[in-house]
């Protein structure tokens, strides 16, 4: 169920409310706007940061029972010292929603203090993000067991009568997010090529916009070779699909989005091990990225074109499937030797982004959980971004952190190219082990011929583990990326 959302001023000490939560930077100060509230739970707050037993240090926590009246508990949530206050806010209210969640709170009121539009809007995000559960496939608890999901969130702010159009804004990214993370999260057997093209016919009916889906016989006749080598090995009818939003002036070029949709990836021959591949089902991120982008820039109403588009399938040994030392011809016209089979991602994206020159694009930005070398080289929390414009790299990495979803430059100077040289085809799908990231970003470069990025988000989109502020399971990497960049350009 989506979190209800809303801004409103209000007395925290009269609130009555199951959890209040108070988001506090490190210090032993009791801030003035926390005075009314400390009164009416008999000190207890200043108490407890006089004593030092909460500093308010990053992802600190502490419960406190409520007064008599008001507030029933109290939930102290640190955010450190931070360099950028909006962003330590939102991590903030993600730790405190995925508390209140676990709490059975039902509904809560958070202080923030003091906050602009941009600091409210991430607070309110950040809420979104932290109560997102998928309980789809399970079987619910006996009634006993069960604990009141969060439904309900409200920030206290004395200038919440201007924030109206700020909390519109929070919702159509929450749904973007929920949309990208719970397309993540169902197994690939469910989610399969069909139902990522009947979700994005979905968001195209109500939204009104233009779907377009090519499938195996569409794309035999444009000659995608590439993608559809990855595809042969699968029963399964691949897709190309392209979301059409004209927000802009008519005739203005478009953002083109474009995501890697492998709805399941084992590799294909040169098969993966059996440990972990069942997170494999999360090869598509890059795909449910751009679905949820597109549901939250339609529901944005942002001022400018853009085009969503994602290609689809599994990548399957079989009977029929790609072999290493097999050439595969692009719809572009190179050749290109396979060299290792899961190398698959740059197939499918070869043709795709060969594809959107038809848009005529301003830019094209791309994400792809494509290498296991960015996780070498840029760990679980930062993504790899490249591309053939360095002015326009430094506008998606900055996109990026505005959305929580720090990403880092990688370079790619023609001396990488040598790498993917062929001896018997234009091209290879793979330099080897040395600068995967790079070179993988270097295969994709043969296929543009606009201003693009590549966000390589394979350590980013999912995470084998808790996260403290998320689950184990999607993050909803490059979603927030995707819109942050696309309200640049608008605004």
């Amino acid at each position: 169920m989506p979190l209800t959302i809303s801004a409103r001023a209000a007395n925290p000490a009269t609130l009555n409310t199951p959890l209040l939560v108070a988001l506090l930077p490190t210090g032993t100060e009791l801030p003035t706007h926390l005075k009314a509230l400390d009164k009416a739970v008999g000190g207890a707050i200043g108490r407890t940061l006089r004593r030092g037993d909460f500093r308010g240090g990053r992802d600190e926590v502490l419960h406190l029972t409520g007064g008599s009246r008001g507030p029933r508990r109290v939930l102290l949530v640190g955010y450190g010292t931070p360099t950028d206050r909006p962003l330590a806010l939102r991590r903030a209210a993600t730790l405190a929603a995925r508390q209140a969640h676990r709490l059975g709170a039902g509904s809560l009121a958070l202080l923030a203090g003091a906050v602009d539009a941009r600091e409210a809007e991430q607070v309110l995000v950040g809420l979104q993000l932290g109560c997102w559960e998928f309980t789809d496939l399970r079987t619910p608890p006996p009634e006993a067991d069960r604990r009141a999901p969060l439904t309900e969130a409200t920030l206290i702010a004395d200038n919440a009568k201007a924030l109206g159009s700020v909390v519109d804004n929070a919702i159509a990214i929450g749904a973007g997010y929920d949309l990208s993370r719970r397309l993540a999260q169902m197994p690939g057997n469910l989610c399969t090529p069909d139902l990522l093209a009947d979700t994005a016919r979905d968001v195209g009916t109500r939204h009104s916009l233009k779907v377009t889906v090519l499938g195996r016989k569409e794309m035999e006749r444009a000659k995608m070779g590439s993608f559809l080598g990855v595809a042969q090995g699968t029963p399964q009818d691949p897709k190309l699909v392209a979301i059409e939003y004209r927000g802009g002036p008519k005739g203005e070029k478009p953002i083109v989005l474009v995501g890697k949709g492998l709805c399941f990836d084992t590799g294909g021959i040169s098969i993966k091990p059996a440990e972990r591949m069942e997170f494999m089902k999360f090869d598509m991120c890059g795909a449910a990225g751009v679905i949820g982008a597109m549901e939250a820039i339609a529901r944005l109403a942002l001022p400018v074109n853009v085009v969503g588009v994602f290609g689809a399938t599994t990548n399957m040994p079989s009977g029929t499937a790609l072999k290493p030392g097999d050439v595969v011809t692009a719809s572009n016209g190179k050749s290109i030797e396979i060299i290792n089979t899961d190398a698959e991602g740059r197939l499918v994206l070869a043709d795709v982004l060969s594809w959107v020159t038809r848009f005529d694009p301003a830019v094209v930005v791309d994400a792809a959980t494509l290498t296991g070398a960015v996780v070498v080289a840029l760990g679980n929390f930062t993504t790899g971004a490249l591309g053939n414009d360095d002015t326009l790299v430094a506008e998606v990495v900055g996109a990026a952190r505005r959305a929580s979803e720090p990403a880092w430059q990688l370079p790619m100077s023609d001396d990488y190219r040598e790498l993917i040289k062929s001896d018997v085809a234009d091209i290879k799908n793979t330099g080897g082990r040395a600068a995967g990231t790079i070179t993988a970003a270097m295969f994709l470069r043969e296929f543009v011929s606009y201003p693009w990025v590549h966000l390589d988000v394979a350590g980013t989109a999912y995470s084998e583990s808790d996260l403290t502020i998320i689950p184990k399971g999607p993050t909803g990497v490059p979603t927030g990326t995707f819109i942050e960049f696309v309200r640049g350009r608008a605004h």
